[in-house]
């Protein structure tokens, strides 16, 4: 059976150039925190690698901080700015389409450390209103969270507009570095602009995992004299901020996917967007009781997300999967559990609708013949679950 893999949202295959990259790598097996020859050059291949990333983001090098993961990286910003700067102000800022990464950090930091957090509706559209940003801002406000480009329905935040909520806020206060703006790209990498200048953000998560790079590699970029507490200790790598030996192999796996998904973003982005488009347009008109969730302008140029009344998405997706098309409902942090997704839960489609989504993914090695065969194969399932 051909199987066809439509869920690059969840994970990417590790591209060639990438995985020739780690190989060479392999052998650096040097602590980089040690000053022998072999620790020396370890040393030497993280910091190319942090110097080539923030030539990608237009950033210092001192301010990429490696992590193992997009969610270590958000925890470590979220925990993190909030634990270091909770003398000026205990309020957050996020919206409800978080990341669980993201949702789950401020949900424990309300339970057990005595933060308020303020979760901002959006849209039917999945898409967040810097005015609502605006309002929802107090003096004792020390961060804001709102990811770039949602990770089930693709939907792009006006992260910019929002930027220039909080200095416009920032003006009037007389510690002007507050709030700080994090933002998580794991999912915008590789589609839309990463400037951290132009962004105006002063925190920003990647991963490899989402990029065709490695697994366990991650980062955050944290803007210089923005306070932040370790969240993992027991040594001074990575400027103190995360304890732990550095593995220069996927980090430079990291540094190079990075610098591939920035370069041909523009040719495969449109590329994908043509199929995207095929697609949605396809399934809406040849199928009854299908809504498209999130904006069907601002959204990333690979994602697919659309709801199917009286279905239930996780039946759909087993029957495709035994059929060899290799999608999603949601999040594959949470697949597993019996709840609709909190994301299209947001968007207030009603109950009919939020179990019966379905979120496709397209990737560099998707083709228009992988669309028609899903095409041919998805009304004929439709029908008979609904049966």
């Amino acid at each position: 059976m051909r199987k066809i893999y439509l869920d690059h949202a969840g994970a990417t295959y590790l591209d060639l150039q990438v995985k020739r990259v780690i190989l060479s790598q392999l052998g650096n097996f040097g602590n980089a925190s040690s000053v022998h020859g072999a620790g020396r050059l370890a040393k030497k291949s993280i910091d190319a690698s942090r110097k080539e990333i923030a030539s990608i983001l237009n950033s210092k090098p001192e301010e990429i901080v490696f992590t193992g993961s997009g969610t270590e990286s958000d925890n470590l910003a979220i925990f993190g700015v909030a634990r270091a700067n909770k003398k000026l102000g205990k309020h957050i800022i996020a919206t409800k389409i978080e990341h669980h990464a993201v949702l789950r950090a401020c949900q424990y930091l309300e339970k057990n450390e005595g933060f308020k957090v303020s979760y901002l509706d959006v849209g039917d559209n999945g898409i967040v209103d810097p005015v609502a940003v605006a309002k929802a801002l107090r003096p004792d406000t020390t961060l804001v969270s709102i990811m770039y480009a949602n990770n089930e329905i693709g939907t792009i935040q006006p992260i910019s507009r929002i930027s220039k909520t909080i200095r416009e806020f920032r003006r009037g206060r007389l510690n002007q570095n507050f709030p700080f703006l994090h933002t998580d790209a794991c999912q915008a990498a590789g589609a839309l602009n990463l400037n951290v200048q132009e962004l105006g953000v002063d925190l920003l998560t990647l991963n490899g995992s989402k990029i065709y790079g490695p697994k366990g590699a991650g980062l955050l970029y944290a803007r210089k004299g923005v306070a932040i507490s370790p969240v993992i200790v027991g040594g001074s790598q990575e400027g103190g901020l995360r304890a732990g030996t550095e593995n220069p192999a996927l980090i430079a796996g990291l540094a190079k996917a990075l610098e591939v998904a920035d370069r041909i973003k523009g040719k495969e982005g449109k590329r994908l967007a043509k199929l995207r488009d095929y697609t949605i347009e396809s399934i809406l008109s040849h199928i009854p009781g299908t809504h498209l969730n999130g904006d069907s302008n601002f959204r990333l140029p690979n994602n697919v997300n659309i709801s199917f009344a009286s279905i239930d998405g996780e039946m759909l997706m087993l029957a495709l999967d035994q059929e060899g098309i290799q999608v999603s409902t949601g999040s594959a942090c949470t697949t597993g559990t019996t709840e609709a997704s909190h994301v299209i839960k947001a968007l207030g489609l009603g109950e009919d609708m939020d179990k019966g989504n379905l979120r496709i993914t397209l990737g560099r090695k998707t083709t228009k013949k992988d669309i028609e065969d899903i095409l041919k194969t998805l009304p004929k399932i439709i029908g008979r679950l609904r049966r």
